[in-house]
């Protein structure tokens, strides 16, 4: 075991690899950063579907296949999809099973196409939940108002949902309330409260979105506090009495899970958002390249405080540098689901694309036997 990522282990945090490709399963390397690096779950989104289908053939057979069969479109993408997270589930699954569910997950979007529309993105969580057939599937929905009370009632039916697109302890307070309506409602129908879910808040992107607005000194600050303050916010949330009427039923903690931790300034370290969000009981899910370097470099200092240490301070320092923190966090969400739905056209247009091409091979096959035949 790799001596860095085992302390955070030890210290209660979770690390997930933010990245799935049909190669990263095939060559045994997904299976190696399990046994070797502490990885004990997977996540995924639009864009690292897109980038995996679209650059390289590793998905040009099974695309034939499917394809042949008659599938198109967002049906074949998810197909495509199921296909690799459940050889990743699988692999995970003898740490869900150890961790009773509390590691060895995987996580599948809906369409971002969906992200406003409560009705059709329930209908899509259901349909790929029971499509997927998995136990340690997360299904991916967006912390938009829609997507909020799609949350809710998705708990409410029992499914297990990645909350994404979190930026701010305001948004990520209001997934976890949705998350606590849904179960408050399970235990007065009477049905078992073993339903998980996770919260994932974005950090990098603050400090993407600020930097040309502040100055230097004030650089790659801001994301972290607010990650602060939704770790304070997530502490004081387990030890209300709302969340213990739950727990002690059998109800178990929706885990703040950090996503957007590769650094994205070269001048600063390449691991700062994992050493700086070490904290018990939640997740921090990286892209390859961050794991890797923390795997050989990375290094643990310190842990998050529960009371929140000094993030209000340093978040009121970006306001008198004129940040509108508030309507930045809406935004931040709002381009979120936009460079998800870019994503999302663009791998459907690459999966269009591909399936012409198979097309067009298939005719001029046709085309050269009859021409074939009519000589014979």
């Amino acid at each position: 075991m790799n001596a860095h990522t085992s302390q955070l282990r030890d210290l209660g945090q979770s690390v997930w690899l933010d990245n799935i490709h049909r190669d990263l399963l095939e060559s045994g390397t997904l299976q190696s950063y399990i046994v070797d690096l502490n990885v004990s779950g997977l996540t995924s989104n639009p864009t690292i579907f897109q980038h995996a289908i679209g650059s390289g053939t590793s998905y040009d057979s099974a695309i034939v296949q499917l394809s042949k069969e008659g599938l198109t479109g967002q049906e074949l993408f998810f197909t495509l999809a199921l296909e690799d997270l459940t050889q990743a589930a699988h692999l995970l699954g003898p740490i869900f099973e150890a961790s009773d569910g509390v590691d060895g997950w995987v996580s599948l979007e809906v369409s971002p196409l969906l992200a406003h529309d409560t009705l059709n993105m329930l209908r899509a969580a259901t349909h790929l939940h029971n499509q997927a057939a998995l136990p340690n599937l997360y299904i991916k929905i967006p912390a938009t108002p829609a997507g909020m009370l799609t949350i809710e009632q998705a708990t409410f039916d029992g499914i297990p949902i990645n909350v994404t697109l979190l930026f701010s302890r305001e948004q990520y307070l209001a997934a976890a309330n949705a998350y606590l309506r849904g179960m408050e409602r399970r235990q007065l129908a009477g049905l078992h409260l073993h339903v998980h879910s996770v919260a994932s808040l974005f950090v990098s992107r603050w400090d993407v979105a600020v930097k040309e607005e502040i100055s230097p000194e004030f650089h790659n600050r801001l994301g972290i506090a607010i990650a602060m303050q939704c770790y304070q916010a997530y502490c004081e949330l387990l030890i209300s009495e709302r969340w213990q009427n739950l727990a002690v039923n059998g109800a178990m903690p929706q885990r703040l899970l950090w996503a957007s931790t590769g650094t994205k300034d070269t001048n600063v370290s390449d691991t700062m958002y994992v050493e700086a969000l070490v904290a018990a009981n939640t997740i921090n899910t990286v892209p390859e390249k961050t794991l890797l370097a923390f795997a050989d470099h990375g290094k643990v200092a310190t842990v998050l405080p529960k009371d929140g240490g000094y993030a209000n301070e340093v978040v009121e320092e970006f306001r008198r540098e004129g940040v509108d923190v508030e309507a930045l966090a809406s935004r931040l969400q709002d381009q979120g689901v936009l460079a998800f739905t870019a994503s999302w056209n663009e791998m459907m247009s690459v999966i269009e694309d591909k399936c012409k091409q198979i097309d067009l091979a298939a005719n001029s096959t046709n085309t050269a036997a009859l021409t074939i035949s009519s000589f014979s």
